[in-house]
């Protein structure tokens, strides 16, 4: 049930940065190293959902791939160090649907993604951890298969930990994002709806307190 994401990427430091990071959050991921070697993986093998793309590859670059993407039907995201406005005019005229430069934030780049996938009717439906599944239609949880009631707040904050496993968020972040950018409430708010979702959800190990910032939901990749 997971979103599959091609990182076509050179530098092997920044493909397995990226690669761990989106698998942490709940993403398979396939890693490229060139363009020749992706266009033949879009060819004759890869089904994936989305692919995040590097501009300057070996061989092939990302501009020139666009074609291959298209005939996949395969929504794009470059992520380059060409941060020049010309470059990413271009990069948005071939068709992709984001373009963000290095050097980037993780949390942004999760954030985005999920919007591509989302904007483009591809993202998945279902998120897990442990015991516990989200029907994202129906706006249902279930626990060992069996429904638990969330309020709202708990819900909306409970799927953003989901979406960004093992990836601290601090209050003011869970707050803007949840509540809403004008909300006035005190950030004690966040604590009091964590501790409802390790009550009602048991996950107290799962749930981490990160002192002086937030919370992380975490979950063995």
């Amino acid at each position: 049930m997971k979103n599959k994401i091609l990182v076509i990427e050179d530098d092997r430091a920044i493909s397995e940065l990226l690669c761990m990071n989106l698998e942490a959050a709940g993403y398979e991921t396939v890693a490229v190293y060139d363009g020749e070697e992706a266009q033949r993986l879009l060819l004759w093998h890869e089904d994936a959902d989305m692919a995040v793309v590097d501009i300057m590859l070996p061989g092939k670059d990302g501009f020139a791939l666009m074609e291959d993407f298209k005939k996949k039907e395969l929504p794009v995201l470059y992520l380059t160090a060409k941060d020049d406005v010309a470059s990413k005019v271009k990069g948005l005229k071939l068709g992709a649907e984001d373009y963000m430069v290095k050097p980037f934030e993780m949390l942004e780049l999760l954030v985005r993604i999920e919007k591509v996938l989302e904007r483009t009717g591809r993202a998945k439906k279902v998120l897990t951890v442990r015991n516990i599944l989200v029907d994202m239609q129906s706006h249902q949880v279930y626990k060992d298969g069996l429904p638990v009631s969330l309020k709202p707040m708990e819900y909306d904050l409970f799927v953003l930990l989901l979406q960004n496993k093992n990836i601290a968020l601090g209050r003011e972040e869970l707050l803007k994002r949840v509540w809403g950018e004008n909300y006035l409430g005190e950030s004690r708010t966040v604590d009091v709806h964590i501790g409802q979702l390790r009550k009602k959800l048991e996950l107290y190990d799962e749930i981490k307190t990160i002192p002086k910032l937030g919370y992380r939901l975490e979950e063995q990749v």
